[in-house]
């Protein structure tokens, strides 16, 4: 098993291809991927606050993906790379503010 495989299915017709070479990941996790090491350094630099309406927008941002993902697993229609690349930066958005607020409490509350 290829160990890329771990991060992605790698489908052909859910990649984005350049030149005739497809991506490493499909186009939902190529925006993931992309907008999880922008925030990352966003955050870096940049202080942010974690209030509960911004943690519920976070959420909320993750729905469009899950429901892309899940109406593609059982069937009910299928998706294109363009909306899949945009779920997924929606999806890599939400994840991260998820991901930072969750630090955030585990450091204060249990570190």
């Amino acid at each position: 098993m290829n160990l890329l495989n771990l991060l992605c299915h790698r489908k052909p017709e859910r990649s984005f291809f350049i030149k005739g070479h497809q991506f490493p990941v499909c186009a939902r996790c190529t925006g993931f991927y992309t907008t999880i090491i922008l925030y990352t350094v966003y955050a870096y630099f940049v202080p942010i606050v974690y209030t509960p309406e911004y943690v519920l927008f976070g959420v909320l941002l993750c729905v469009p993906a899950f429901l892309d993902g899940l109406t593609q697993f059982f069937e009910l229609r299928e998706s294109n790379n363009i909306l899949r690349f945009i779920t997924g930066i929606l999806g890599g958005i939400g994840l991260m503010i998820i991901v930072k607020f969750l630090k955030l409490i585990i450091i204060y509350y249990i570190l």
